[in-house]
């Protein structure tokens, strides 16, 4: 037994033993298919609870109970069924993957955790979004469109955040279990308890898999843990704590210059934590304090060298909102941050920085059903300069509730980064002149609400525009970066979620998306103009099955050998999964992902999985 393996099945020991000594007990049912429910509210479209019926942003948000009905947990693989969220995996799982939000780069897309945000101009979340877990405890909000009025930069296609819930009720949790192919093995325990003085939530996720490559295995943990405190009626205190640890053999390309290496390996350490407090003084003031840190160190081993890059952050974000009325809310806040990263690779960075922001936004409510928000937003960093931005959005909602009309208009913006600005190496310098890249973009759509908050259809029409995009100056000896793109990104999302007749829970997403890069005249790279899936599941009393499908059709790419653009390969894959209710405990697990052995690669020249099957138990307490 190789040393890898070893350290995989004691990370999967590990996470079965935690179960019993923490009183684990059962994670709630996967609820039939006749109760689908919406949330009551979201969150991150203007950072106070609001109901998806008065949002004038278009946002999307699935829970950890959903995801353990359908039998994910990958933050990729999640995605996928978030319309206008494209990604694109270098490889198998665990492999760097990029989110292209609403045509946008992955780092123009802030990646919102617990309160705090995991990723800068600096600080990537590739390698977490490629192999991280969502676990039971979770839930996840995607907001479409510029953000950067609330949340600052790099959120100019919109924002994800993934937020540990509070826990609630008795004592509850699971353990699972689950064996199958390219010597697959994963863990998983949860659970969670609270009342209205103290709660905890806490889950992990675990496992090895071999994939399907040479030297391509990847081994992970992933944990959240959660815990709340009420000191009094005014004053509720918590924390929370979530890391990743992956490891990852990365053989490179297929094909080309360096192909199949033997010794490439990636290894990620990403740590998060805050401590919050909430300080009610009135019925009309509330407040909210998140002290939260960052530590993440990844390396990157070649065969003869290591590169290392160490990250961290200390982040300060305060807010407090004032209820004038049931029909006037303002909040306002500031968030300061310092970072530092090192890279010991190319342009050898070690650099510092600190940001102030503040902003204020109001929520205002006219006359009857029409829901209006407008906000501004200053950023101040101290290596390239001031930031600042704007938003503002409406939404109509009809008399009996079951139709919203909404629109929306933001600005957003992505901060230089080390490397653009103080960068060194023989061919290479940075440009400290260089200026923030910004966006400005609108929205427009509607939303169709079942009875009883059953079940929403939505459709949405968008467009952005980037400039000041930072690209290299190739003219130049040695290279450097300059303020010289645009891009433009528009198109269509639409989603839904409902029971069809027969008691059938579907949830389906579709993309239409233009993505061009103006100054090149060329579209850009790996935004598929097409791009969609649908799960449909169905509970037949003890025994349960669903089916999955994503495709992606007409995208450009780059050939892996030569360099060249290409036409990007279309595909459509196929999963099906289903469980047995053995008990009130036991439940028995099966799925098969790509069904039907599609040959695909997201990234050219690096294969996905074929066909796999999988199976396990949950065992509850």
């Amino acid at each position: 037994m190789n040393r890898k393996l070893r350290a995989s099945l004691r990370r999967l020991l590990l996470t079965v033993a935690l179960a019993p000594a923490l009183h684990l007990s059962a994670q709630q049912s996967s609820p039939r298919a006749d109760t689908v429910v919406l949330p009551d509210y979201v969150t991150t479209a203007t950072r106070t609870p609001a109901a998806l019926t008065t949002t004038g942003t278009a946002v999307d948000a699935i829970s950890g109970a959903e995801l353990a009905r359908m039998q994910l947990t990958g933050l990729n693989s999640v995605l996928a069924g978030i319309p206008g969220a494209p990604a694109a995996a270098s490889g198998a799982p665990g492999a760097i993957t990029s989110l292209f939000l609403r045509g946008s780069n992955s780092n123009q897309t802030l990646f919102l955790v617990d309160g705090i945000r995991a990723n800068d101009p600096n600080t990537d979340y590739q390698v977490m979004l490629g192999g991280a877990c969502v676990g039971a405890c979770d839930n996840l909000e995607v907001s479409h469109g510029p953000q950067s009025t609330l949340y600052g930069g790099e959120a100019v296609g919109g924002v994800i955040a993934l937020r540990g819930q509070r826990g609630a009720g008795p004592v509850r949790g699971s353990v699972a279990v689950e064996a199958g192919s390219f010597g697959t093995i994963q863990g998983a325990a949860s659970a969670q308890a609270g009342d209205d003085t103290q709660a905890w939530s806490f889950s992990v996720n675990g496992g090895h898999t071999d994939n399907e490559r040479d030297n391509n295995a990847f081994d992970s943990t992933t944990y959240a843990l959660r815990v709340d405190r009420r000191l009094s009626t005014k004053v509720a205190v918590g924390g929370t704590w979530r890391g990743f640890f992956g490891t990852y053999g990365s053989p490179g390309a297929a094909i080309g210059w360096g192909a199949n290496d033997p010794d490439n390996e990636e290894t990620e350490n990403n740590q998060l934590a805050t401590v919050f407090a909430e300080f009610t003084p009135s019925a009309s003031f509330t407040h909210k304090a998140v002290l939260g840190g960052q530590y993440r160190r990844y390396e990157s081993f070649n065969g003869t060298s290591t590169t290392v890059v160490k990250n961290r952050r200390a982040v300060l974000d305060w807010q407090g909102t004032w209820t004038a009325s049931a029909q006037h809310r303002v909040t306002g806040g500031l968030t300061a941050e310092a970072n530092h990263t090192r890279n010991t690779g190319f342009g050898d960075i070690n650099e510092s920085q600190q940001l102030f922001a503040f902003f204020v936004q109001d929520e205002w409510t006219p006359v009857e059903r029409v829901y209006l928000t407008a906000g501004l937003r200053s950023d101040d960093h101290d290596t390239y300069g001031r930031a600042t931005t704007g938003r503002v959005t409406a939404a109509w909602l009809s008399a009996d509730a079951r139709w919203k009309l909404r629109a929306s208009y933001g600005t957003g913006f992505r901060s230089p980064s080390f490397l653009d600005l103080y960068g060194q190496s023989s061919f290479y310098v940075g440009n400290p002149n260089l200026e923030a890249e910004k966006a400005k973009g609108w929205d427009a759509g509607a939303d169709y609400f079942f009875a009883d908050k059953k079940g929403v259809l939505s459709a949405t029409w968008f467009d952005t525009r980037i400039d000041n995009l930072i690209a290299f100056d190739f003219a130049a000896f040695p290279s450097t970066v300059k303020n010289i793109g645009e891009a433009r990104t528009q198109g269509l999302e639409l989603s839904g979620k409902f029971v069809l007749p027969g008691a059938v829970e579907t949830r389906l997403a579709y993309t239409y998306l233009a993505a061009d890069d103006l100054t090149a005249g060329a579209r850009l790279l790996r935004r598929p103009k097409h791009s969609g899936s649908i799960d449909v599941w169905k509970d037949f009393g003890g025994l349960s099955a669903g089916a999955g499908l994503v495709f992606v059709r007409d995208r450009v790419d780059v050939h892996a050998a030569t360099f060249a653009t290409i036409a990007g390969e279309d595909y459509t894959v196929v999963r099906v999964y289903g469980a047995w209710q053995v008990s009130d405990r036991l439940a028995l697990k099966a799925r098969v992902e790509n069904l039907f052995d599609e040959s695909y690669e997201q990234v050219h020249g690096y294969p996905q999985l074929g066909v796999g099957a999988y199976a396990g138990l949950e065992w509850k307490f």
